[in-house]
């Protein structure tokens, strides 16, 4: 027999994937110029210059230092950029021997999961709207309890009351995501300092510490002077998980990393569950060519004004036709309420325009959908009547 657990996975796409798939097939009949696809987070925005550029320079350098292995953990002086660079703009003493590089995000944190759930009986908690695969990681990936904490609809900020009550000894570790997919709102400095306090308080009162996995990969996507957090620095027990994929516009090139810093408690065994949770999982390095394009355009990111654009057309074009959306400080979502109760009712009725929107039931938010603002500004202007239109099917104004 094989395993069905994971049968299980492959023959359930997650629901982004599964509209996005819809969209392919909708595009054969009425022209893919035609269909409005909000359904994936898959930037349009072109990396930026510094990426080519740095492919140009390595294809003229000896193939085998560009295409070989490094060290499991990343070449150190890949690890030393990523080390420079956050030290230069957050303040901090960060060494080449914190960094773990890894195949994105999702290698990220599930290498982290792996590393540090000790226990079937160990539970992660995650805040509502979140990314729909942190559920299948935390649970068929590291084998523990995922807890999810309800949204806060108002401003989308971290229901403390809720948290603190879910709360118990078994509570091993917390995800974050802030600017946030799916609604792009960033936890803001007193959000923080408040989530800090509460886990010192409870990391002492169980005996062990509660750490924090804090999820980043749209930390460089902020609009209108907001400002993204750096969290690490705010409590000592985080572990940062970061991908390049919206920063540089390269998802498909999979290069991220892992940050343990020194004054995380066990600092040292934890990295080297890091380190033994990406041995198990068959990560023997990350693309090493990708690893010296990351050293090298570190700290910079695409054309984010796009984004912005694209942001602000959308909000207020919705607003205007009645739909209510807490506004987006970064990342590239909106997450607006549906017109109606059952969101995947909603999104099923938007298909008549050809509107391709994800239901928020996934991301933990019934009565909410996600769009994914990722895409050509003409698609939006094209798209905005149809918003209207779908609207007016509701009543709303």
């Amino acid at each position: 027999m094989i395993n069905q657990e994971m049968m299980r996975l492959g023959n359930h796409r997650s629901v982004i994937r599964d509209i996005f798939e819809y969209g392919n097939q909708r595009a054969k009949i009425v022209g893919r110029e035609n269909i409005f696809d909000f359904s994936l987070g898959n930037p349009n925005v072109p990396a930026p210059a510094q990426v080519a550029q740095t492919l140009e320079a390595l294809a003229k350098t000896d193939p085998v230092a560009v295409h070989g292995y490094t060290s499991a953990q990343g070449g150190e002086a890949c690890r030393k950029a990523m080390a420079d660079d956050l030290n230069r703009r957050f303040g901090t003493r960060y060494r080449p021997e914190n960094f773990y590089m890894t195949c994105g995000a999702a290698a990220s944190l599930t290498i982290s999961l792996r590393a540090l759930v000790a226990s079937p009986c160990d539970e992660i908690i995650v805040f509502a709207p979140f990314f729909p695969e942190y559920k299948m990681w935390v649970e068929s990936c590291a084998g523990a309890k995922c807890v999810v904490i309800p949204a806060q609809i108002e401003d989308f900020q971290i229901d403390f009351a809720t948290l603190e009550a879910r709360m118990n000894g078994n509570t091993k570790a917390l995800i974050i995501n802030s600017p946030n997919n799916p609604c792009g709102v960033i936890y803001s400095a007193d959000t923080i300092t408040r989530l800090s306090s509460l886990l010192e308080r409870k990391s002492a009162q169980y005996g062990h510490p509660i750490y924090l996995i804090s999820d980043e990969p749209y930390r460089e996507i902020v609009y209108g002077g907001e400002k993204v957090n750096f969290i690490a620095p705010a409590y000592r027990n985080t572990v940062v998980c970061y991908s390049f994929s919206k920063s540089l516009s390269m998802p498909g090139e999979r290069i991220g990393y892992i940050l343990v810093p020194d004054c995380l408690d066990n600092a040292a065994d934890v990295f080297a569950a890091v380190c033994g949770a990406g041995r198990s999982l068959g990560y023997v390095c990350a693309p090493s060519m990708f690893q010296t394009v990351a050293a090298a355009c570190v700290g910079t990111t695409s054309d984010i004004s796009i984004y912005e654009t694209n942001r602000k057309l959308l909000l207020d074009g919705l607003r205007s036709f009645g739909y209510t959306c807490v506004a987006p400080g970064g990342a590239f979502y909106l997450f607006p309420r549906s017109l109606e109760p059952d969101a995947g009712a909603f999104c099923e009725k938007a298909k008549k325009y050809d509107l391709l929107l994800v239901p928020g039931d996934g991301f933990g938010t019934p009565g909410h959908f996600r769009i994914s603002y990722c895409v050509k500004t003409e698609t939006i202007e094209r798209a905005l009547p149809l918003f209207q239109k779908l609207a007016e099917d509701y009543g709303a104004r």
